[in-house]
């Protein structure tokens, strides 16, 4: 724990010191839901994020950065401690051709305090994954592979991640942004805890205020991904409309 904190306040201070000539920047913004992969992490209540981003070169090289949202899942699954999530990342972007791109890295999802492990049957929510991405034009196709268990799923390594998402302009800076994935859990929640989600937004930079709106839906199974009956069973990945802002600086 001690080691993992350290990590993410080094990983902040850096950002700081790091060359000149490098751009830094940092986001703060809300959501009315915070999905991840399809599923929301915050009982389909709005959540509070922000981060911080070390570039080499806007045409690629090393970067790094770390982001943190407010959650409710870990505590619904019935841990006693585990309210944010604390993302820390770091890779390498760079060009095969003239409009081909790839991104390496490795991501640290890291929630500080959590108990989820004391919860009978899951294990610690901190999750650690390698990622590959090509970008091709518009379009990005990812892979995440986890190197430890995935999201406190027990029994979980090598769980996988892959997506396909665009993003369009459509007129005056209005984006279009389609997404869909699909979550592979490994292990004993193979069967209930896999599942596909798709997304479709429309977004617009207002001199770095972004405004988006998001339609958000999964076929993940109803009775797994669910908030517990004391709250009234809410299903966290049902569809739903995903109105977010950010302001980035």
């Amino acid at each position: 724990m001690i080691k993992k904190a350290f990590l993410a306040v080094a990983t902040l201070a850096s950002l700081s010191s790091l060359p000149a000539q490098a751009d830094v920047s940092f986001n703060v913004g809300a959501v009315t839901d915070y999905r991840y992969r399809g599923i929301s992490q915050s009982r389909l209540d709005p959540a509070l994020q922000g981060g911080a981003d070390w570039v080499q070169s806007a045409d690629g090289g090393f970067y790094v950065g770390t982001w943190a949202s407010t959650i409710k899942w870990i505590k619904d699954a019935g841990a006693e401690k585990g309210s944010v999530e604390v993302d820390v990342y770091g890779g390498y972007k760079g060009s095969i051709m003239e409009g081909l791109g790839y991104d390496v890295g490795l991501l640290q999802y890291w929630y500080p305090r959590n108990k989820l492990g004391n919860v009978t049957g899951l294990k610690n929510a901190n999750t650690t994954e390698l990622y590959g991405a090509m970008t091709y034009g518009p379009v990005t196709a990812k892979y995440s592979h986890a190197l430890t268990n995935t999201f406190g799923n027990p029994d979980s390594k090598n769980s996988f991640y892959f997506d396909l998402s665009g993003s369009f302009e459509i007129t005056d800076g209005y984006m279009l942004v389609p997404h869909v994935g699909y979550q592979k859990i490994k292990g004993p929640n193979d069967d209930l805890g896999s599942y596909t989600d798709y997304s479709l937004g429309v977004s617009k930079d207002f001199s770095g205020f972004v405004v988006s709106a998001t339609f958000v839906g999964t076929n993940a199974d109803k009775a797994f991904y669910v908030t517990p009956a004391s709250d009234g069973s809410k299903f966290t990945g049902k569809n739903a409309l995903v109105v977010g802002v950010k302001y980035t600086f």
